[in-house]
């Protein structure tokens, strides 16, 4: 016979399934990427305090658990965020203006056609140092292990 802590213990039980259940399925509800083009009079830009930004994509692929990209404008004098570090790599590459790019603790000027990469768990920042609006392609990928411990 069921007694109370039995009853209370199959009830967490059920709700932890149910929200493993539903995580999955929001997990699941984001197709996986597939080859496509992406044109520029299609990115709607959105305004931001230091200039704009357009989403590109976020999406799982074949082979990795996130794949994202977005383009941002950053208006002169201007930094998109702090200096700071992540797991993931990322890949930048100017396609107009000059930025100052801090990569652990080492500035260096990146022009139209340079592109930098950050890798794994380094610090980095960058800064418009032009007259004009810089603007530079971002793109990311999370790997199916990223913040898994190594064995």
């Amino acid at each position: 016979m069921l007694n109370r802590r039995d009853m209370v213990v199959a009830a967490v039980a059920v709700l932890v399934a149910g929200a493993a259940v539903a995580g999955l399925s929001q997990a699941a509800g984001t197709p996986q990427m597939r080859s496509r083009v992406f044109q520029w009079a299609q990115l709607k830009p959105e305004a931001s305090k230091t200039g704009e930004r357009r989403e590109v994509f976020d999406a799982p692929t074949a082979t990795l658990d996130r794949f994202a990209s977005h383009i941002t404008t950053l208006n002169p004098g201007q930094a998109p965020h702090p200096a700071h570090k992540h797991p993931e790599e990322e890949l930048m590459i100017v396609r107009q203006g000059t930025l100052e790019v801090t990569l652990n603790g080492q500035p260096t000027r990146v022009e139209t056609g340079g592109m930098i990469f950050c890798a794994s768990n380094e610090m980095h920042g960058l800064r418009n140092v032009g007259t004009t609006p810089a603007i530079y392609y971002v793109v990311k990928w999370f790997p199916h292990d990223l913040g898994k411990p190594k064995p």
